[in-house]
């Protein structure tokens, strides 16, 4: 786990990624924003368990997301207290340099959309509903 774990840091560090994904050789990297990648990663059918990520920010949503892929840990410059304890919670190792109360929107008027939409969640498959609900209403405006 830690030089899967290290590789995907460095890499999120040196790379134009916002998240990546590592065990051993295998190596799934994304620029997209949010939780985006996540989702396609969920949606890709591949079997994630046991990699490790990085990942710029993770919220709560976004934990729950890494619960359903099935890694081992987490690594991000920013995770919120419900994204660790999420994690934790489910087994994940979670690693982070800062730990706000919550993310913030990009605008900073608020929380995130992601983290207020799973808030009071406590189950993944509830939470995956909230956030596929939550990105198709705010697709819509």
């Amino acid at each position: 786990m830690k030089a899967d774990l290290l590789r995907a840091e460095s890499e999120l560090q040196n790379g134009a990624y916002t998240c990546v994904l590592c065990k051993g050789n295998q190596l799934y990297s994304s620029a997209e924003r949010g939780v985006k990648p996540l989702l396609a990663f969920l949606q890709s059918e591949t079997d994630f368990k046991d990699f490790s990520a990085a990942d710029k920010v993770v919220g709560k949503a976004a934990a729950f997301l890494y619960v359903l892929l099935g890694v081992q840990a987490v690594y991000a410059p920013v995770m919120s207290q419900p994204a660790a304890q999420v994690l934790e919670q489910y087994g994940i190792a979670a690693f982070y340099d800062e730990q706000p109360e919550a993310i913030r929107n990009r605008q900073n008027t608020g929380f995130c959309p992601m983290e207020s939409a799973v808030l009071d969640i406590d189950s993944p498959p509830d939470a995956l509903r909230a956030i596929t609900r939550t990105l198709k209403s705010l697709s819509q405006k």
